[in-house]
């Protein structure tokens, strides 16, 4: 089958792989226009353009959807994977099997944007990917192939990505196979949920909430836009935490230091201890060297 793939972070690159070795002619890769990126804010195109690039595939990026009609008409089915972009009817029309979807939820659950990121942020112990087929709704297409994931306690954002994205060979293949004998797909059901983009301000730790809450959101938030609260005036991130066995007394968001180890009041009495910090304008270092770095006594505010 001629295929084509529009996809725009790393996650589409096991599937790529899988691919670009299997007996289907990958023939086109459309991905986001370059943008700014990194700390320099350099103009940089997406991991999966040098991706095409390295492996000397056809590369396009269109500013607009209508752009790519013309880039597609010859392929038989187009995949998309965390492109980013709306796309319209008159562009769902054009390949031959139409367009699936690569989707990290098991859906109708967490439809939108950051279905990783919610289901971290709201204590989900299982998730999974589901492809579906396109249609002009926000990830309400019927299904085509669903599997679980058990999620792991220690993962952020990137662990469970990385992890979800490992099921995407295996559910596009299983897809394909099923277009192929003219097996259709099966109508979404149950209740579904929408999985919106984080914003910077929901990022914001609230100290007055339970432990398990804000280490959650720590969890869910680390990848992007980042968990942050404000230290000395400025915005100041914390990366990773964990529960801790400590209580407290003291207002939450106060910065506790035992040894050369950080913990911070939160609601209920609590303390959770943070493990990775990343300071305004710095790289992502441990709470023991910003203690030791920032002489960290104790009794200051994160706020």
């Amino acid at each position: 089958m001629r295929i084509g793939v529009a996809a725009t972070p790393s996650v589409a690159l096991p599937t790529l792989d899988w691919l670009r070795t299997s007996s289907h002619s990958l023939g086109l890769i459309i991905t986001r226009p370059d943008r700014q990126a990194g700390r320099g804010r350099k103009i940089s195109q997406s991991v999966v353009g040098n991706w095409a690039n390295e492996f000397a595939i056809e590369l396009i990026k269109p500013k607009n959807p209508s752009e790519m009609v013309n880039s597609i008409a010859s392929f038989e089915l187009l995949i998309a994977i965390g492109y980013g972009v709306i796309l319209p009817a008159e562009v769902l029309i054009v390949p031959k099997f139409g367009w699936i979807n690569l989707h990290f939820s098991l859906l109708p659950k967490y439809r939108g944007a950051a279905p990783a990121q919610r289901a971290l942020e709201n204590g989900e112990l299982v998730t999974g990917a589901t492809v579906f087929a396109l249609n002009d709704g926000m990830d309400t297409g019927p299904i085509f192939a669903q599997r679980e994931l058990k999620i792991d306690q220690s993962w952020r954002t990137v662990e469970l990505l990385e992890n979800l994205a490992q099921l995407g060979p295996k559910l596009i293949e299983q897809t394909i196979e099923s277009i192929k004998s003219g097996v259709k797909p099966t109508e979404q059901s149950g209740t579904f949920s929408l999985a919106p983009k984080v914003t910077k301000a929901e990022a914001k730790i609230d100290w007055t909430q339970a432990s398990a809450v804000i280490l959650n959101k720590i969890r869910a938030f680390s990848l992007e836009p980042g968990p942050w609260s404000a230290w000395r005036n400025e915005a100041f991130g914390i990366l990773r935490a964990q529960a801790s066995e400590f209580v407290s007394a003291t207002k939450p968001g106060t910065i506790c230091v035992r040894g050369r180890r950080a913990y911070v009041s939160v609601g209920q009495g609590c303390e959770v201890e943070i493990l990775s910090v990343l300071p305004s304008g710095k790289r992502e270092m441990s709470a023991s060297t910003w203690v030791n770095g920032a002489r960290i006594q104790g009794g200051e505010l994160l706020g």
